[in-house]
């Protein structure tokens, strides 16, 4: 297994956004950090960002960033993501699932049969991207002697958010990760699934302009998290003596955050919405083979 200030880690959905935000929270000396995304070129993309971009800035702070151009709805090209890691390093320490299709029709009010069919695609670039990059991903965990499975979700797991396919979505990654850690725990390797607060991020800080003015969102608004909060998170959960204790379940990155002593980049502590969104769910621990 590796030492904890040389790893090779893999952060899909990079180009922009949580992420972005969570590749450079993981950046450091020693570390190699993959970031895919479907980005490459400035202005290809409603929202500024580039898979170069953010291997660039990576490579700024101290680790090694690798921008690899990669569309997670087409398993070839995750098939060759994951050869590619293999050939290089012949194994892996850590795999964040965050790749999302986020359409724009996603945070339009009303019944989910006035909103385009076309909004299941978070059931394919997020549901179904998340088993099969970590299908690809496992052999070379397994190889490292020990590693780390996050998958990127939100408390919409629990509460109605956005619809049917966004809530089904992330209550699936959420399930998804407590089923992987019992098959990965023999081999020493955790998986969680981690619930972000709201994220100030490239998508995000237009809609806050707007929300200000929103008694609603007023709060929410007020405690965002920055980009790369879940980052330093996921940072601290890797190196921490009891990680192995907490693979399988769903973590508020707020709360672990509170209990890792770890603060986001302008010194906040953002706070839990446990109370007012709900709280993480416990699975049974029965296993039916």
């Amino acid at each position: 297994m590796s030492s904890e200030n040389d790893r090779v880690i893999v952060v899909t959905g990079a180009s922009r956004g949580a992420g972005k935000g969570i590749a450079l929270g993981l950046a450091g000396p020693g570390t190699t950090i993959y970031v895919t995304g479907r980005t490459s070129v400035e202005g290809d993309a409603p929202l500024p960002g580039t898979v170069g971009a953010t291997a660039e800035e990576i490579t700024a702070r101290g680790g090694v960033g690798i921008p690899v151009v990669c569309d997670h709805s087409d398993d070839e090209q995750v098939a060759e993501l994951f050869a590619r890691v293999e050939r290089k390093h012949g194994r892996l320490d850590m795999l964040v699932n965050n790749a999302l299709v986020v359409h724009d029709e996603l945070t339009r009010p009303g019944p989910f049969w006035d909103k385009p069919l076309s909004l299941q695609v978070v059931l394919d670039v997020g549901t179904r991207s998340t088993y099969v990059a970590s299908w690809h991903a496992a052999p070379l965990l397994v190889a490292n002697g020990g590693g780390l499975v996050v998958n990127t979700s939100s408390f919409g797991g629990r509460c109605y958010m956005h619809g049917p396919a966004y809530g089904a979505g992330k209550a699936a990654v959420d399930k998804m990760a407590h089923d992987m850690a019992h098959d990965f725990r023999p081999y020493g390797v955790a998986a969680v699934s981690l619930w972000m607060g709201m994220l100030r991020t490239e998508r995000t800080e237009k809609l806050f302009e707007g929300a200000a003015e929103s008694e609603q969102y007023r709060s929410f608004v007020a405690s965002a998290e920055s980009a790369e909060f879940p980052g330093r998170v996921i940072d601290a959960l890797s190196r921490d003596a009891g990680l192995m204790e907490r693979s399988g379940k769903v973590l508020i990155a707020a709360e672990l955050a509170e209990e890792l002593g770890i603060r986001d980049t302008d010194g906040g502590q953002p706070p839990s919405h446990r109370g007012y969104l709900g709280a993480p769910p416990e699975f049974s621990d029965a296993v039916v083979e």
